[in-house]
């Protein structure tokens, strides 16, 4: 088997991992969620409109600071949602496993041994030293 069709076989086996599953089922879920999407258009809208006065070469000052303001409440909004909470966690992991995936490639294009090659960047192998993994 060629490295291409091995690369597709980790493909699969991503795609068939828990947390695969969580992050796609948690990205479906925010999808769906008509109250978390209006805000997210809402944050996407005033982002536009704080663009367009900062472009400005008269800029409003005061309405610079209203803009920024509902930004950072509306986007402190989206991320207290529960849906949102859900979606970030298994993006975490999501993202955890990647990086792991990544480390190991990386250190054995490296010249490590792929057996022993630390999966957790700074790891240095021994956990007696170690906070521990994710």
């Amino acid at each position: 088997m060629d490295i291409i069709a091995m690369a597709r076989e980790i493909g699969k086996l991503i795609q068939s991992d828990k947390r695969y599953e969580a992050y796609q089922k948690a990205r479906e879920v925010n999808d769906k969620d008509e109250e978390l999407q209006k805000l997210i258009n809402d944050f996407s809208m005033k982002r536009i409109e704080l663009n367009t006065e900062m472009s400005k070469t008269d800029k409003d000052g005061e309405k610079l600071k209203e803009l920024d303001a509902s930004i950072k409440s509306i986007y402190n909004e989206i991320m207290a949602k529960p849906n949102m909470i859900a979606f970030n966690s298994a993006k975490n992991e999501m993202d955890g496993m990647l990086a792991e995936i990544n480390n190991i490639i990386t250190a054995s294009a490296n010249g490590e041994d792929p057996e022993t090659c630390p999966a957790h960047p700074g790891c240095s192998g021994s956990c007696s030293s170690c906070g521990g993994c994710h």
